[in-house]
């Protein structure tokens, strides 16, 4: 496909129906991708920084893309497209975004219309050349410094070696430089976080190590600064010491299952996750010493474990019609190309791209671009093309690289293609460390429950369940009623109990006439308010009351049935046809003001 014929077959900017990525159109956009590095940086971190032999395989790429140094872009361009990708993963490190100083010369020899940029304006050229040859371009925070990823590197996590806040800035700051650029699509928040020194990161807990707020915050950020960008999360790649005795896995989107996230776009995340052979569920991929252990690598499995444990971490994010639904991109996988006596290797990388066939599953190969000797060895032979000193390329494509059967049968596989249809949401409010705003109305205005922790759904959707003891909720979209103009009510009180008893004895929150939950706050366990948004149509009042104050009682049928949204606790949800009117609570037999009923009623 040549840079033309990729440009029109596709028109951003990118979002999300269920599992598929869809263009401007509506059409599948299926992200058939490889890894661009070398602005994240390649310096090992240990040696004279100025030295190649101090660079991951010997490829010193002073901290731009590699093979500026080497051969025309035009010519990596035609090379991309040669390979059959629609897309780019562009690697970076926050260093990249505060860096003043210029490239040395012999870092861009090969297009000299570069000499004199800095990293970072040199970053800007390549995405210039890329989406105007057709690509989509995916931005990814790779590393913090320019030290190569990864182990204990000091780049494990979002946050370290810089604040989130910081973090948070650059990636405003990025999205913002690029927001007129439509084929800039997404912003891979951050790569494989992992365990450092002394702590690991986590999902979920609400301080600093925890991944799964942090990048609820990142992408909403963004997605307020270019409403238009894909937001990709990772799981966490690491946790646990690897040694014997002690606890380690690789968790990589398995928490997803009861915590997932909501934007304030329902239709804009999409998860991520890597599988490499030589690493496993629980080990590192260390060959010696420390960090290595006896546990089976990914490359040891049968080809039917292997799938079982591809869908655990990662593949079964795509189950349609749950409250964790979404794409998942493999944004890293590889293996040793040319020159590679690794039977197990070999052997893993055909079933591993047998199960992304199969599952018509969106991926991204690392690396891209490498550096050839003068005999036209790679120095690192995972990278799909190299180029030696003189600018000649040698690719997967060429004689001798046995990775080419593979390669072809996963680019030229059958998917999915054309319109895909728009999709139901589920989306959970995690209000158990403070607020959860995902409304873009709310966030314009003052805060609406001072002193409370506030959760309210996304502008398109609405409350349709709630938690007994966590003060978990669930919204959706389902039959989703319009809104009308005026302002949203807190209502804290039961002046608008007005159509009967329906929650005999109890306390009782309830939203005016015509009008729906769209979200709540709540202090410790105890309900505060009910958050109302008015219906641009007249609702029914009749209803029924849905207890959930000693046990489960959500509908059998849709509402994103079979995921847990609130993991050991009772939960009370309305059927997708319905809205919620009210909810109820009460402070006897220590209680504590914890909801046990909502009013639930029909839509028509």
């Amino acid at each position: 496909m040549t840079g033309d014929d990729l440009a029109t077959s596709w028109t951003g900017p990118l979002s999300t129906r269920g599992r598929y990525i869809v263009d401007a159109n509506g059409d599948r956009f299926k992200l058939k991708s490889g890894n661009w590095a070398g602005a994240q940086g390649t310096y090992v971190g240990s040696g004279d920084v100025g030295d190649v032999a101090n660079h991951q395989a010997h490829q010193k790429s002073n901290n731009v893309p590699l093979g500026l140094d080497r051969t025309p872009i035009g010519q990596i361009m035609a090379d991309f497209h040669s390979l059959g990708i629609n897309s780019i993963r562009l690697p970076f490190a926050n260093a990249l975004v505060h860096d003043k100083s210029v490239v040395p010369d012999t870092a861009v020899a090969a297009n000299s219309q570069l000499k004199g940029k800095t990293p970072l304006e040199v970053f800007d050229a390549v995405i210039a050349a890329l989406t105007a040859d057709g690509f989509a371009v995916i931005l990814n925070n790779h590393t913090t410094s320019y030290r190569f990823c990864c182990g204990l590197d000091g780049n494990e996590r979002w946050n370290s070696g810089q604040s989130t806040q910081q973090w948070i800035d650059d990636w405003v700051f990025m999205t913002k430089r690029y927001q007129a650029n439509k084929r800039v699509v997404g912003a891979d928040l951050r790569n494989e976080v992992r365990r450092d020194t002394w702590d690991d990161a986590n999902w979920g807990l609400g301080d600093e190590h925890d991944e799964y707020t942090a990048f609820e915050q990142a992408g909403n950020k963004i997605l307020q600064a270019d409403p238009d960008m894909l937001i990709i999360m990772e799981g966490i790649n690491w946790q646990g010491i690897p040694a014997a005795g002690l606890p380690h896995q690789r968790p990589d989107l398995k928490p997803v299952r009861t915590l997932s996230h909501t934007l304030i776009d329902s239709n804009k995340l999409v998860y991520a996750v890597h599988f490499y052979g030589y690493t496993g569920p629980a080990n590192t991929g260390a060959g010696s010493g420390p960090g290595s252990t006896d546990d089976p690598r990914y490359q040891d499995f049968t080809p039917e474990k292997l799938a079982q444990v591809v869908n655990d971490e990662g593949l079964f994010v795509t189950e349609e019609g749950k409250h964790f639904t979404a794409p998942v991109w493999v944004s890293e996988f590889g293996a040793a190309g040319r020159g590679s006596t690794d039977a197990k290797e070999k052997t893993w990388f055909k079933n591993f791209t047998d199960i992304l066939v199969k599952n018509d599953t969106d991926f991204a190969q690392w690396p891209l671009v490498g550096w050839s000797d003068d005999k036209g060895t790679p120095n690192d032979n995972w990278a799909l093309i190299s180029y030696d000193a003189s600018g000649n390329g040698l690719s997967v494509e060429d004689d001798g690289d046995w990775r080419a059967t593979d390669w072809n049968k996963l680019v030229n596989a059958p998917a999915k293609s054309g319109p895909i249809a728009p999709v139901n949401h589920w989306n959970i409010v995690y209000i158990d460390h403070g607020d959860w705003n995902l409304s873009r109305t709310m966030l314009a205005k003052a805060d609406w429950s001072p002193g409370n922790s506030k959760g309210n759904c996304p502008d398109t959707e609405r409350l349709i369940g709630l938690s007994h003891s966590y003060g978990r909720g669930l919204c959706t979209d389902v039959a989703e009623p319009l809104k009308a103009a005026g302002d949203w009510e807190m209502v804290n009180d039961e002046r608008y109990v007005q159509q009967g008893d329906w929650a005999n004895g109890y306390n009782k929150l309830q939203c005016p006439v015509d009008s729906f939950a769209v979200g709540y706050s709540m202090n410790g366990p105890a309900m505060v308010s009910l958050l109302c948004a008015p219906s641009a149509t007249p609702l029914p009042t009749k209803g029924r009351s849905v207890w959930f104050d000693k046990g489960d009682n959500r509908p059998a049928t849709g509402g994103a049935k079979g995921s847990d949204w609130a993991e050991n606790d009772y939960k009370g949800q309305c059927a997708d046809n319905e809205y919620v009117a009210g909810v109820a609570m009460t402070w006897k037999s220590l209680q504590r003001g914890r909801p046990d009923a909502l009013l639930c009623r029909p839509l028509t």
